[in-house]
């Protein structure tokens, strides 16, 4: 049936979002309307006339409305066919429902809320609202389910179109929309009691469920991965926090590429760790460039400053906002990939329109939701785990060294911890002044990375004596320390725990080097 006429709807919504106007474009093409409980008195209340579900089953709610839609009516009138059915529909006195509008009880919600309970949670498990999509949704050749209110508008718009008519095509689509937020819902409830071993609601809940299931909606394909032969495609995370990559808005420039993403992410990851004005450089997903300042212009020149020709078509994030001023530097200077930016000024998204083929992406609100598992796939299975957010505070370093560092010391070494942090493991970070003077990512052997730190800053004509370094584990020897002494590191930062600490830190007494321990490593691979 390539167009079905809407003549009677069933609606029964938690959010009342948008109802309004739905209920106007279907009162102008004289939909009957049957309705539920809280939805019913809201229908009524605003002026429509609407049938309230029992009167319509001719059997009554039961068990403090556990059991109101799950009757042969309400189902029978989804899912008969038409020409098939029709003959036992009339026997039965079946009104056929053509357009059936749910959306369900706010699990996620309400069992996001801290003080939760288990009976809370499994009373808003939804089951008449599920089985009616599934209902629906199956018999897509005649019925149109709609389940979030973001979609009333398109419906709107497909009534007018065709007179109160719906198309195959939008039948079939929104089906495929409302199996896919059951899928979510299932896939919440699933999580949530997979991580629960007892009914005790004193009983902690399992970090990771039992059985995990996720879901992501496809943003988009892509021309190709990692490499041209490669297939792609970018899926957000459902829901997507906000001010995340995902939620970001592309304010210019050719579609975003695999690599683009995931350098992106990395420079974000990075600059988010800062709360004073930072600029970030990316470079094949490792910082080449990091710098705080009390502006963010001044923090972008100082970045590119630590290594120009990795910046040459890097990932450029700033947390704050992008002026005009700032922009045309950025585009004078360099050619860029992508910049990121909390907020764009219209003026400077003016100049970056000189460079068209600049993706230029907003990402708005800052405060993310609770991060959630970083997942890694590997052959026939799922590495799962906690990100790693944690942020070390001064007060939780240990000086070992006969010297303690001093005040800017300390600032330095923190700010080369918080880079080393984001840097693909051996990690080696130089700083001085809130600044990279060089980084050494990805060695198989730490004192290369050391070594290659070294060659970054002499490379920029960048004066390491002075300069603090990170490591984002433990030395196993002392040659990382005699190779930064003899380059004029003056304090070094790492976790420590290493079975030779004792020789590494005579090194640093040596040497006149101040030098702490975390007790907190970040491999990052």
């Amino acid at each position: 049936m390539e167009k079905v006429a809407i003549k009677r709807a069933l609606i029964s919504v938690s959010d009342k979002t948008g109802l309004e106007s739905l209920l106007e474009a279907l009162q102008a093409f004289n939909v009957a309307l049957v309705s539920t409980g809280g939805t019913h008195q809201a229908i009524a209340a605003a002026g429509y006339d609407v049938q309230e579900i029992s009167d319509f089953t001719q059997f009554p709610e039961m068990m403090d409305g556990r059991v109101k839609t799950l009757h042969p009516k309400v189902h029978g009138g989804l899912l008969g066919r038409s020409g098939i059915d029709s003959e036992v529909m009339a026997a039965q006195e079946i009104p056929a429902i053509d357009l059936l509008v749910v959306n369900l009880y706010p699990f996620e919600a309400v069992t996001q809320q801290a003080d939760c309970s288990l009976e809370r949670a499994i009373e808003n498990i939804d089951i008449g609202g599920p089985a009616m999509i599934r209902s629906a949704s199956k018999n897509f050749d005649r019925v149109t389910v709609v389940t979030n209110p973001e979609d009333y508008p398109a419906l709107i718009d497909e009534l007018q179109a065709n007179g109160g008519a719906v198309s195959r095509k939008f039948r079939f689509g929104s089906a495929r929309r409302a199996f896919a937020n059951i899928a979510q819902y299932d896939a919440a409830i699933s999580n949530y009691l997979s991580a629960r071993e007892t009914e005790s609601a004193h009983d902690q809940p399992d970090e990771f469920p039992a059985v995990l299931s996720h879901q992501w909606i496809k943003v988009q394909d892509m021309r190709y991965g990692e490499n041209p032969h490669q297939n792609a495609a970018f899926y957000r995370e459902v829901p997507a926090p906000y001010g995340s990559l995902s939620n970001a808005t592309q304010l210019q420039g050719k579609a975003l590429s695999y690599n683009n993403l995931a350098d992106a992410d990395a420079a974000l990851a990075c600059v988010r760790s800062f709360s004073e004005p930072t600029c970030v450089i990316v470079k094949h997903a490792n910082p080449c460039g990091v710098a705080s300042a009390i502006d963010l212009g001044k923090a972008y020149q100082r970045a590119f400053q630590t290594d120009p020709t990795s910046a040459f078509g890097g990932i450029i994030a700033l947390n704050g906002l992008l002026d005009a001023k700032l922009a045309k530097a950025i585009v004078d200077q360099q050619f860029v990939e992508v910049l990121i930016a909390d907020e764009v000024t219209a003026d400077a998204a003016s100049v970056m329109a000189s460079k068209k083929n600049i993706r230029v992406l907003q990402l708005g609100e800052r405060t993310l939701t609770q991060p959630s598992h970083e997942l890694k796939k590997i052959s026939g299975g799922l590495l799962v785990q906690s990100p790693d957010t944690m942020l070390l505070d001064p007060e939780a370093l240990e000086t070992v060294s006969r010297r303690k560092p001093s005040e800017r010391e300390l600032s330095d070494l923190m700010f080369a911890w918080k880079v080393a942090k984001n840097v693909k493991s051996n990690a080696i970070v130089y700083a001085k002044d809130e600044q990279t003077i060089g980084i050494g990512a990805g060695q198989m052997s730490r004192v290369y990375s050391a070594k290659i730190a070294g060659i970054k800053a002499s490379d920029e004509g960048l004066i390491v004596e002075g300069s603090v370094m990170a490591s984002d584990a433990f030395f196993p020897f002392r040659d990382g320390i005699d190779a930064a002494a003899a380059a004029g590191i003056t304090a070094v930062i790492q976790p420590g725990g290493s079975v030779r600490d004792e020789e590494v830190i005579s090194a640093a007494d040596e040497a006149g080097m101040a030098m702490v321990f975390t007790h907190v490593r970040h491999f990052k691979h």
